[in-house]
This record gives structure tokens, sequence and C-alpha cells, in this order.
């Protein structure tokens, strides 16, 4: 979030009775005004420190406003000038907005309408100023240096990145689900010469045929039941920026078709439509597919593959680069603002032992519950799950004796008495650590009470 400044703003009028008036109509604690009875004096306080902006008369003896409005442009673009002036000065007010200016006022005008043009200008500021925070933040959130993992695999990946990124080229991104695809994509629009145009992200597993058809090229008014309005679909809002679309080994024969058209003719048409929109966006496609035997069984077309294929970029599950997890952890415990907290020894041991099945997804998630249970300290073996602290001794830390295996009602009994325990007796506490309800809590702990009657009323003998 943005942290609020005290904007400066400077009235320039040669006359001293209109400074004093203005400065009391529009100082607040958020606005700090300057004033200066002259071009030169505005200038020489425009020299010392920075105005958001300067509202200037235009006629005044000695510098004028619009050259006022000239050297400041020069010297701080981002300063908005507003002018004020008499009735037989309108031609010139206009002249000078072409020169930089923001806008301009006739005299006499209402405080009221003066204040709403100093706000307005204000507004432009903050929402500028917030884009460029924005900016920044997607810049580091999808950096390189922010894909975490110093294995040779993933140099590979950066590499990789680095070079395609600056291209309009078709990138496919291939690997299991939880690698980060989706992260290697904004990467890669974030440094492409796009990126300051809108990234549009779809996922073609989560939708059905025909809504997703909608979706990707958009509908006019009823083109179908309930199409009450013309919708522009993704291809459309992403203008000429990045279109990602995950999961594309899922699409139906017929969506295969269209995206094929839309790869080759760089041109689609609104659902019921006739009109031939022109495709800019660049396109990026990701799946955890097996896209060659897709193609082999007839459920992904030969001639889209080629279209998407064209630079593939593989993304290592996490279990082929356990030596980042180390980098990973230190990474998830940074963006839960738990740096201190840390993970011991025996629990890391664990984790890099652990096959990963979610990889770097099921990582966060269980990084983000261990903090819950260790009470945002440090993370030990006992506070992850009973399944990754077997791994390390092969699958058999969780054995009662033998090789024999705990119940699951065991296991649950043991992870509610933990959380219990941590939650100092509060059960509200424990249903949050566990992500159950207390109402479902107190069934479970029923069970161990009642086991007769919970096989009853579950139909077990």
């Amino acid at each position: 979030m943005m942290e609020t400044r005290t904007a400066r703003l400077l009235i320039v009028d040669d006359e001293k009775r209109m400074c004093a008036v203005l400065r009391e109509a529009l100082a607040t604690p958020q606005l700090a005004v300057t004033t200066a009875e002259s071009g030169e004096a505005a200038w020489a306080a425009i020299s010392l420190e920075h105005f958001d902006v300067i509202v200037s008369d235009i006629k005044m003896a000695g510098m004028s406003g619009l050259e006022l409005l000239k050297k400041v442009k020069a010297a701080a673009p981002e300063t908005e000038v507003l002018l004020m002036t008499a009735y037989a000065d309108a031609r010139m007010a206009v002249e000078a907005m072409k020169s930089g200016a923001f806008d301009y006022i006739i005299k006499p005008f209402e405080i009221e309408e003066l204040r709403l043009k100093v706000r307005n200008i204000l507004d432009k500021h903050q929402l500028r100023a917030e884009n460029r925070d924005l900016r920044v933040q997607l810049q580091e959130r999808f950096s390189l240096e922010n894909m975490v993992g110093q294995s040779g695999a993933m140099q590979m990946v950066y590499e990789l990145v680095e070079k395609v990124a600056p291209t309009d080229a078709t990138v496919i991104i291939r690997g299991e689900s939880g690698t980060g695809k989706e992260l290697v994509a904004r990467a890669i629009h974030q440094r492409s010469r796009r990126s300051e145009a809108p990234f549009i992200a779809v996922n073609c597993s989560a939708l059905p045929e025909t809504l997703l058809e909608s979706e990707l090229f958009g509908h006019e008014k009823g083109a179908f039941t309930g199409a009450e309005r013309q919708k522009p679909g993704r291809f459309e809002l992403a203008g000429a920026g990045t279109i990602f679309l995950d999961e594309i080994g899922d699409l139906s024969p017929a969506t295969q078709v269209k995206l094929l058209r839309v790869l080759q003719q760089r041109e689609f048409s609104r659902l019921g439509g006739t009109e031939t929109l022109k495709m800019q966006a660049r396109i990026l496609t990701a799946t955890n597919r097996d896209l060659e035997e897709a193609v082999r069984s007839n459920l992904f077309r030969e001639d889209l593959y080629y279209r998407v294929n064209v630079f593939p970029i593989h993304l290592p599950p996490l279990r082929d680069r356990s030596e980042d997890i180390p980098d990973l952890v230190s990474h998830f415990l940074s963006l839960q603002k738990a740096d201190a907290a840390g993970i011991d020894a025996a629990a890391l041991q664990s984790m890099m032992a652990y096959r990963w099945p979610g990889n770097v997804r099921e990582l966060e998630n269980i990084i983000e519950r261990a903090l819950i249970l260790s009470g945002g300290k440090t993370i030990s073996r006992d506070d992850l799950p009973a399944h990754i602290r077997g791994q390390e001794e092969g699958g058999t830390a969780c054995r009662r004796g033998g090789d024999e295996l705990p119940t699951l009602d065991e296991m649950e009994r043991h992870l509610i008495e933990r959380a219990i325990a941590r939650a100092e007796g509060n059960k509200s506490k424990a249903a949050r650590l566990l992500g159950i309800t207390r109402r479902q809590l107190y069934s479970r702990m029923e069970r161990w009470e009642n086991p007769e009657e919970s096989e009853k009323n579950t139909g077990e003998e």
C-alpha cells in the first residue's frame, strides 16, 4: 500500500490579495500551499523544492505565466500547471495547454471550481504514483531474481526466459502441476516490450467448452441464451499485451480449430458475430500433459502442436531439484513475513527427502500450515504432516512397530491432540489450526469416546 504524503501547491499571482485568498481557500492538512507574487519568485521557489501543482496567472509583470509554464515543463515535466486567465485571454490559455498546461480557469471563478480542478490534478498524480509502484511490485514479483532456485535446471530456465522475452515468439511452458508455469509466463511478459500492456491468463481446463469459447473470443448480444449484451473476449482485452493459455492440452477439438485460426491468421470473430478482429497479443501457453502422446492419440491437433511448440521451456519437478528446497523455504517464510521463524535441520532434512508430487505449490502450502502449527516460531519436524516426516526413513516413520501402520483414526487423533495442545486447550483455535469448523472438531472427538455409536451411525461393522 502506498504511503500517503502531503502534496505541495504553488500559487503565482502578482496581486498579493489574490495569493492570500487562494492560499486560505486551498490549504488543507493534505495540501501545503506556498505563494509567489511574480514569475521570477515562483521560479526561484521551484528551483529549491518540488511542487506537485502550480496555479499561475497568465498575465503578470516580468515573467508571464506562459514563460513560467515552459520553464517548469522543461525542468519538471511531472509538475502540473493550472493557468488563471481573463475572458479576453481564453485563446491564449488554449495555446498554453498545447505547451503542456493541465487546464485553465477563467476569472472570475468560483473557489469550488478551482478546488475541483486542483483535486483532479492531485488524483491524477496519485494514480500515476500507484501505477508506478504496482509496476515495480510486479517486476519484483515476477522477475527472474524471484524465480527461486540455483540448481542447474533452473539456471537453464532463467537463460531461456532471458533469450525469448524480448521477442514475439510463441512460447510453451511445460511441466507438472505446481511447478510455477504461470510465474514463468509472467516473468516473460514483464521482461518483454509488452510489459506496459495487459497480461491476461486463461485456465483452459477450468471452463466448459461453450463458456471457454465465449471467454476467449467474446460474444455478440443474442449469440446464445443469456447473452444480453456484447462482451469482448480475452484476446480482445489483451490488446497488444500477452495472453497466457494455461493447460492448453485440455482444449476441445472445436476450440483447437479456432485457436489454430488465431495463430495462423492473427484474427478472430466474436461468437455470433461476423466482424473480423485483429489479434495483436503475444501468445504464451502451458501444459502438464504429454502433447506428443496426445497428438499420436488424435486428442490434440498436430498442426496446432507445431504452432504452439515454437519455443518450449521445461520446468523441472521439485523432486529433481531438491537442492533448491532450502532457498524456496526461505522465500516462502519471507512471503509470510516470518523470516525470523526459520526451520530446524531435522524438518529441512525431511522436506528434502520428500518427493513433492504437488511440487512448489505443495511446498508453499506446507510452509504456511507448519507456521500456523509452530505458532510463528521455528518450524520443527513435528510441525510437518506425517507423510512428509516419514519419507526420510523410507516411509516408515509413522509405523507403530515392525511393519504395522497406525490407523487413520489414530493419526487423526494424534493430530487433533497436538492442535489442541498448541492452542492451549482453546477448541475454536485448534479447529482453525486444522482448517475445520469447531462442530467438525467436536464430532471427531466424540468418535473417540463413543466408537460403537460412531460405527453404528456410519454403517460400519
